[in-house]
């Protein structure tokens, strides 16, 4: 069976410098360079490919890591976010029948988003990774509009990935532990996803599907919580004034991905939420790296031979454009 991983990370150094630069380093990127994960993270060659056989994986969509070009000024993010554009295509040359890429964009630079996409939909790539928010200016804002007409209109699906919360939610909320605490509770163990998911809320609530209803978005870590409160969540539908319920838009704009996340009882959930037709596999590399054995496993778990399908290829392509 064909294994499509969609969420599978790389770096550019050039960017690494650019980040650590910064007035205010962002602190993931600490995650960066944990172990050997550097290594893993610049490697888009042999190495990269052999921990995909070891995996079962047949094609890796490469996606800048975490935190892109977004904390940059905008100068800096619009030349790293081309030169990152410029970069993986030739990794996906380099092996056509291994690699996808999707975009970075410079939304620190909201005039050049919508540009920088055409661009480079035009060398490839076959959707985007962006977050939920640059600085402080939320992905909901009206700035970006242009932005997610032309990811409609070109058919480039939007991944929204988890970042760092801002500095004055951490000190609300995240801070009071010692230093490596606060960091994982404001990324991994739990901020990351609260964070992600807000950007996601925020879209649907700002009326972005509304507008436009062919766009199509990504999330990890199966739904980044979202999918786990719609009960509640559900209930903005009215005091917003949506067309339709909150839980239609998730069934018909949104696509969730496991993240290297291989827990059934997570599966289970969310098959209540929406369809085998939404859901597609990655691993999250190389912060997660689940053996082929485990991989095996869960796939058995899907309750029929087509929605393992669909999950581990199909549903991937489609989305993608993906001619496999």
């Amino acid at each position: 069976m064909t294994l499509i991983a969609i969420e599978e990370h790389w770096i550019m150094p050039e960017l690494t410098a650019a980040l650590k630069a910064a007035p205010h380093p962002d602190e993931s990127l600490f995650f960066n360079e944990m172990g050997d994960h550097g290594q893993r993270l610049e490697d888009l060659g042999d190495g990269r490919i052999a921990a995909m056989d070891a995996q079962g994986i047949d094609v890796s969509i490469l996606a800048l890591t975490p935190p892109g070009t977004h904390p940059l000024d905008p100068d800096q993010a619009v030349r790293l976010s081309r030169a990152a554009n410029d970069m993986a295509p030739a990794a996906v040359n380099g092996n056509p029948a291994r690699f996808r890429a999707l975009s970075t964009l410079p939304l620190a630079a909201p005039e050049r988003v919508a540009g920088e996409l055409a661009r480079a939909a035009g060398l490839g790539h076959v959707g985007t990774m962006v977050y939920g928010r640059s600085g402080d200016r939320f992905l909901d804002d009206p700035v970006y509009e242009d932005f997610f007409a032309a990811a409609a209109e070109l058919g480039q699906p939007v991944f929204i990935h988890p970042q760092i919360p801002l500095s004055t939610l951490r000190d609300a909320s995240y801070r009071g532990f010692d230093e490596m605490t606060e960091l994982g509770l404001a990324t991994f163990g739990w901020g990351w996803h609260l964070d992600t998911a807000t950007a996601a809320l925020r879209l649907i609530l700002r009326g972005t599907f509304d507008r436009h209803p062919r766009l199509q978005v990504v999330l990890g870590h199966w739904g980044e919580m979202l999918l786990f409160w719609l009960d509640r969540a559900n209930s903005l539908s009215r005091v917003a004034h949506l067309q339709r319920p909150l839980t239609d838009y998730i069934r018909s704009n949104f696509h969730i991905t496991n993240s290297g996340m291989v827990n059934p009882a997570l599966l289970d959930h969310v098959l209540t939420v929406t369809t085998a037709d939404r859901l597609i596999f990655s691993t999250d590399y190389p912060f997660q790296q689940p053996t082929r054995d485990e991989i095996t496993a869960f796939l058995g778990h899907f309750p029929s031979e087509e929605d393992r399908r669909k999950f581990s290829s199909a549903n991937a392509a489609t989305l993608f454009g993906l001619h496999i």
